[in-house]
């Protein structure tokens, strides 16, 4: 589904030149959920933002569906960070906007809405404005607009990092729930270790910057997976021990060059 040909990045700003992301090789299979971990500044976000299409590549190529990404990847779902939705807009509305700007039917984006709706377990809220709901709430909105017109590939730039430790949990079997419905590719950036190895068919580690691909692991636990519960099996502990010693001295690099 995606294939990535030591694709790098390198951002000139004024005089100075700053390589954000060392030529990486990766392919992602079609219906595979792969979480990218790194220190901050490693370049997983740049990465996924080249997939995207927001972002050139300055050498290598990438290819979604065979096709070389030269410009905004209209296959794919992107999921930032950040709250995207608009104020002015209900739920509702938020989530029928890609299909308004395709210019589907008006009763197509009413059926899709409800149907989305109904998936993330907000069918009584789709009037609500993003200030009338939770931060949980919003997120599924977020995820429902994103699934709305049916990319074939989500990419999510740690889309539960602003969530309490609880809330996380629930939007990850939430998250879950729906990959396992119908096995979408997904790109999946995080922080959280833990997140990563409960989630993923496969974790890749970035070292620091420039960043570039340290160690790639799979996640042979069995599906599926309860975040509440699977910290405590064996073979988790195991499997995040092991991935912890590859991405701890990373991190302390970064630190030490932040610091530096």
């Amino acid at each position: 589904m995606i294939r990535i040909k030591a694709a790098g990045k390198t951002f000139r700003t004024g005089g100075r030149i700053t390589v954000a992301l060392s030529p990486v090789d990766l392919e992602i299979g079609n219906g595979e959920f792969v979480s990218l971990i790194g220190p901050s500044g490693c370049g997983k976000s740049t990465l996924l933002n080249m997939i995207a299409g927001i972002v050139p590549v300055s050498a290598g190529a990438i290819e979604h569906d065979a096709r070389p990404i030269a410009g905004p990847n209209t296959q794919a779902g992107y999921m930032t960070q950040q709250d995207s939705l608009l104020p002015w807009r209900t739920a509702s509305e938020n989530i029928a906007l890609p299909l308004v700007i395709r210019g589907v039917p008006k009763s197509a984006i009413v059926a899709r809405v409800s149907q989305m709706l109904a998936l993330v377990g907000l069918h009584n809220f789709g009037g609500h404005y993003p200030a009338e709901l939770s931060g949980g709430m919003r997120k599924r909105v977020a995820l429902a607009q994103c699934l709305a017109y049916n990319p074939g590939t989500l990419l999510l730039d740690e889309p539960f990092g602003a969530l309490d430790a609880q809330l996380k949990l629930l939007m990850q079997a939430e998250l879950m729930r729906i990959w396992e419905s119908d096995r979408k590719t997904i790109v999946f950036v995080t922080h959280d270790l833990t997140e990563a190895i409960t989630l993923s068919d496969r974790v890749v580690v970035f070292s620091s910057r420039p960043g570039r691909i340290k160690e790639i692991r799979r996640i042979d636990l069995p599906r599926p997976r309860d975040p509440l519960k699977i910290q405590f099996d064996a073979g988790f502990r195991e499997l995040h021990q092991s991935l912890w010693d590859a991405l701890a001295p990373e991190i302390e690099l970064a630190r030490n060059e932040a610091l530096a």
